[in-house]
């Protein structure tokens, strides 16, 4: 283990679903930051468990390899492994959590383990050029196909959940409806480009009524496929002709129930930091909401940087850091071989 600066050189794996991503990070410096996609998924309409888990395998090797490779570290220069331990698919997860232990083990340096989702929301602290960094408390909107989220952050590992999805997550209402669509998987950012292109009022859909700060998409897929089924029957080649509206009325609404509970949190918190995260983040829609939102309504808006928004190592490592910087006194208190994967994983 390097112990001759204060510096950390951080190895961060990250393998929740069907991405193999390893990181190196001089402490909050992404040093380099490489993913390796599973392109077999496509073929399915959506993620395989075990097919996932068996891509990891033959990918985790050569990724954490390029990663060393690129920040142009060798590895008995590392000071602490992070990977993600949770949620997400349990077989993804195992094979990141077993080869972390091993090699951390083998180098005898601190393990880390991480939360996918405090990373998807602390990835505001990767010290990047040109991008502002979000003071506590803010508010957090974590966007993903799994999890819809508003987060109250007060401090690094201080966040409560003020609200949620109650049934399905907003990246995956938007991959459902490019489906129905007959867009490839994974249809968001497809429904992204093709609505830039359309009229967002073109197709009115009605917003769900969910009380609080919670999220509903179950119905709104319902009420898209509903009305997908009825136009296509009038004519056949209604979708092809009118591809470009139907989109841009889709993100048009979901991007109002993302807003509109947005709004309902600032008044209730009284905190108008408002910082994004999650795959979901990615999308021009809700980017150009928010920017709009920060010059209508005086918020401070947080919009990563696009590498960091989908599942991703850099995200994982500046977790880590933040955890081993936090304790540099009592470094052994994550060298904890009992630490194990987990499906499910509150914040």
């Amino acid at each position: 283990m390097n112990t001759t600066s204060t510096n950390c050189y951080l190895l961060a794996i990250e393998s929740s679903c069907d991405d193999t991503a390893a990181a190196i990070l001089l402490n909050d410096k992404v040093l380099s930051n490489v993913v390796a996609t599973q392109e077999i998924h496509e073929q399915y309409g959506g993620v395989v468990p075990e097919l996932a888990s068996r891509a990891h395998q033959q990918n985790i090797v050569p990724v954490v390899t390029a990663a060393l490779r690129q920040a142009n570290i060798d590895k008995n220069e590392l000071n602490a492994i992070a990977f993600t331990s949770g949620p997400g698919l349990l077989g993804s997860l195992l094979v990141g959590t077993s080869f972390a232990k091993s090699l951390a083990l083998g180098l005898n340096i601190p393990l880390i383990d991480v939360n996918h989702m405090q990373a998807h929301i602390l990835a505001h602290f990767i010290d990047e050029e040109g991008y502002d960094k979000p003071t506590f408390p803010f508010l957090a909107m974590t966007i993903s196909g799994g999890h819809t989220q508003i987060v109250r952050v007060d401090d690094y590992f201080r966040m409560s959940v003020i609200g949620e999805t109650i049934d399905d997550a907003v990246g995956e209402a938007f991959d459902k409806s490019a489906k129905l669509l007959g867009l490839p998987y994974p249809g968001g950012p497809l429904i992204d480009q093709w609505a830039a292109k359309g009229n967002p009022k073109a197709f009115p859909f009605t917003k769900p009524r969910v009380d609080g700060l919670n999220f509903s998409f179950s119905g709104l897929k319902t009420q898209i496929m509903y009305f997908v089924q009825k136009q296509v029957q009038q004519n056949p080649d209604f979708v092809s002709q009118h591809l470009a509206d139907v989109c841009a009325s889709i993100q048009y609404t979901i991007v109002g129930i993302l807003m509109d509970k947005l709004k309902k949190a600032v008044k209730q918190t009284g905190i108008n930091q408002i910082a994004i995260g999650g795959g979901v983040s990615a999308n021009k829609g809700i980017r150009e909401a928010l920017t709009q939102a920060e010059k209508n309504l005086g918020w401070k808006t947080f919009l990563p940087k696009f590498e960091y928004t989908t599942d991703n190592a850099g995200m994982i490592g500046i977790v880590g850091y933040l955890k081993y910087s936090q304790e540099l006194k009592d470094k052994n208190n994550y060298i904890d071989t009992g630490i194990h994967a987990q499906s499910r994983l509150k914040l």
